[in-house]
């Protein structure tokens, strides 16, 4: 069956007598660049973003209303490999067969790559244990047409054994109020991370990477921005420990641009505690995401 004739039978079944409140966790893989992020925008103008673009399309293969929940926030244009959303929604549709009928209405620029039923009131947000979020620098000495839309461009050389120096500060548990983005709401700006890495060479790609129980706003970004402070000589890799101290967001570094950003992987209850978006056997898998 062609994906034009699935689509056709998908909203005919939609159509039809529907079981009521199944809820599936879904692996998403998009390229944020044209997204205005990950949640529904209120106001006037309509704003394209991943979960309004989601709900919209679901809501052609279900009888009734779609919730759809993310495991976090991405900011405008941040891509991700493996976001996790939970979906509430009446369909008769298996698995595979909604997984087959989403893909082939979703636009090229966001895809599932694995689809499992789960039981009900699953929740992806609530469900979430941790998050790998990865930013990608390319430090060449001249542009690189193919890297543009995912990786932010640093011509001047960094240091990078100073950036990872650096880095082993931010490792544990911390106050990083220094480093939370204008807006944020949150209770308490303690949070924990399990690991940050840099990897890579100056004048080559060079990749940070961060896991963490939770992350506050634009933190990631602004942790880069202070590395690359450290990387172009502007700061001593101690100088990173006094910044977390101050609790000031003005001693840290710039935020880094939001195309550099990817979130890699979501650790939940369904993954059992693998970040690689890990999936039981009854899952639907489309192999890696490319990329």
């Amino acid at each position: 069956m062609t994906d034009v004739e699935l689509r056709v039978e998908a909203r005919s079944e939609a159509a039809s007598d529907a079981t009521v409140g199944r809820t599936f966790r879904l692996v998403l893989e998009y390229d944020g660049s044209r997204f205005e992020g990950w949640q529904t925008q209120a106001g006037t103008r309509p704003a394209r973003t991943v979960q309004e673009t989601l709900a919209t399309e679901l809501a052609v293969l279900a009888q009734g209303g779609v919730r759809v929940r993310g495991a976090g926030r991405t900011d405008a244009g941040v891509h991700a490999i493996a976001q996790v959303a939970s979906v509430q929604m009446s369909t008769r549709l298996d698995p595979n067969s909604l997984w087959r009928a989403l893909n082939a209405l979703l636009p090229k620029d966001l895809a599932v790559t694995q689809l499992v039923e789960v039981p009900d009131g699953w929740d992806a947000l609530r469900e979430a244990r941790g998050k790998r979020y990865r930013y990608q620098i390319w430090n060449g000495p001249r542009r690189s047409p193919l890297r543009t839309a995912r990786f932010v461009w640093i011509a001047e050389p960094l240091d990078v054994d100073r950036m990872r120096e650096a880095a082993k500060c931010f490792v544990g548990r911390h106050d990083f109020a220094a480093f939370q983005g204008a807006g944020s709401d949150t209770q308490t700006t303690v949070r924990t991370l399990t690991s940050l890495e840099v990897s890579g060479a100056g004048g080559e790609e060079i990749l940070i990477d961060v896991e963490g129980e939770g992350f506050l706003r634009h933190m990631v970004r602004n942790l880069a921005g202070t590395l690359i402070e450290v990387g172009r000589g502007r700061w001593l890799p101690k100088r990173v420990g006094e910044i977390l101290a101050s609790r000031d967001r003005g001693e840290a570094g710039p935020t880094a641009p939001a195309p550099g950003l990817v979130l890699v992987a979501v650790r939940d209850s369904w993954s059992e505690g693998d970040f690689a978006g890990a999936h039981r056997a009854d899952s639907v898998d489309v192999g890696q995401p490319v990329g």
